[in-house]
């Protein structure tokens, strides 16, 4: 929208003469903070008016009738009035009213038109619910909302819109799954792929989200409670780390010849599934962003078996590499449960983690295996390292200048799954706990405007 500054210069002008006369004829002194607060108030009334006032003149004159969605007539009824709940409170306006049909149903054009439902929220103070509602704990977010709105929100509210904006992004991944599934659509985009990136790199990730107990049918007592894996993946591209941006940790890795990278154009997915259902929206995710058409299609994680088998069954060709600092954690962990002394564990780890850091993997296994008679977790760190040589050949993928670190995946996981989920007092049903995740994803992957978007065509009752 374009506005006419002449007409903003004079209601400032308005606004401002009308401040100056309450601050000069009050009794008390006031503070900028105090202009300021006064200010918003004003606005906010002002924008109250006016946008009732806005809505009832767009009502333009009634028709007599008009077809209902059913193919029957509906005849107008009155004009009738309507409150929504916008980003400057309760606005109340009038529209024309139709009903009458057959099928017992009503319907108010100007609603239709604009996305609004009588007693709802509208699609901007929708957003930001919502967005409160990703940040904050949803018996924290009204208070945080208030101090900015200035009128109040419920714990209710803000956790209803919360998760429709969840909800909306599930079913943009039910769509992106069926297309990718699709023959013909799957053949339009190997003609036309648009963007491919010439090295995408892939990581995948699991966290623990707390589901509180529910009580079965039938039962009094609710269940344990559970701690089930949310899901993440992450599609993204990276970048060489400025030197003075370095951080301590980053600048020991240029000291050991590892590449200073970063990623970048990160994009987010998760969910509470089972792998093989999470797989397909791993390749639906992956057609994306061409993942498959990209010459150079690396993928980092752990050690853990159900993401390399989902990579290795959509992406065969990809190269493998499991993080650097996983596999050297297990080499720590191996010489202090195998030794007593700190100088031999610190021995014992220095020579085994250069094996480990030249890719010479079969080194690794042969050190893990002499210890692994008297120590389980040797036994262990030889099924782990066997499992895993080939995406453990470090000096190959350092010298393709590979990023050889998940910490973006890691990261992924404290952003959507600790800072959210995990809060103080945080309770969780499957589908509330998916639902916020995936808000949540979708604005740290930079999509929220287009589940706004969504937001504004599919008005929600409160």
């Amino acid at each position: 929208m374009k506005y006419n500054t002449e007409t903003i210069n004079r209601a400032a002008e308005q606004l401002a003469e009308m401040f100056k006369m309450a601050i000069t004829e009050g009794n008390q002194r006031s503070s900028i903070a105090d202009i300021e607060k006064g200010m918003r108030e004003a606005l906010r009334q002002i924008g109250i008016q006016a946008l009732g006032q806005v809505l009832s003149m767009l009502q333009t004159t009634p028709e007599s009738q008009i077809e209902c969605e059913c193919g029957g007539e509906l005849k107008y009824q009155r004009m009738r009035t309507a409150r929504v709940i916008s980003v400057f409170g309760r606005v109340k306006y009038e529209r024309a009213y139709y009903a009458g049909c057959e099928c017992g149903k009503g319907k108010a054009p100007l609603d239709e038109r604009f996305g609004l439902e009588p007693g709802s929220v509208t699609s901007g103070l929708a957003g930001l619910l919502a967005l409160a509602g990703i940040a904050f704990s949803y018996d924290e977010s009204p208070k945080w909302l208030e101090a900015y709105l200035l009128f109040e929100v419920s714990e209710n509210t803000v956790r209803t819109e919360t998760e429709h904006m969840g909800e909306l992004q599930q079913e943009q991944e039910k769509t992106l799954i069926q297309q990718s599934q699709d023959e013909n659509f799957e053949q339009a985009r190997q003609c036309n792929p648009g963007k491919v990136v010439q090295r995408l790199y892939g990581s995948m990730d699991a966290a623990k989200v707390r589901i509180e107990p529910r009580p079965k049918k039938d039962e009094e007592k609710p269940e344990h409670e559970d701690w089930r894996d949310m899901k993440i993946l992450c599609w993204y591209e990276a970048e060489t780390v400025p030197l003075a941006q370095r951080s301590t940790r980053q600048r020991r890795k240029a000291e050991r010849e590892l590449p200073v990278l970063r990623g970048k154009n990160m994009r987010y997915w998760c969910d509470i599934v089972e792998a093989e259902a999470f797989g397909k929206l791993l390749w639906a995710t992956g057609c994306i962003v061409n993942a498959d058409l990209s010459p150079e299609l690396v993928f980092l994680g752990d050690g853990a078996v159900w993401i390399w088998k989902l990579v290795s069954h959509y992406y065969p060709n990809a190269v493998q590499i499991v993080d650097w600092f996983h596999a050297e954690e297990h080499l720590e962990f191996v010489a202090k449960a195998a030794f007593s002394k700190v100088a031999e564990q610190l021995a014992w780890f220095e020579s085994t983690a250069q094996s480990l850091w030249d890719g010479n993997v079969e080194d690794v296994i042969l050190a893990c295996d002499v210890l692994s008679a008297s120590c389980t977790i040797a036994q262990e760190a030889v099924t782990y390292f066997s499992n895993n040589i080939e995406r453990m050949r470090y000096d190959q993928f350092r010298s393709a200048d590979y990023l050889i670190g998940s910490g973006t995946i890691e990261s992924a996981c404290k952003q959507i799954v600790t800072q959210r989920l995990k809060l103080p007092g945080a309770q969780w049903e499957v589908p509330g706990a998916v639902q916020t995740a995936k808000a949540r994803a979708a604005w740290l992957s930079g999509h929220w405007q287009s589940l706004c978007d969504l937001r504004s065509a599919l008005p929600l009752a409160i």
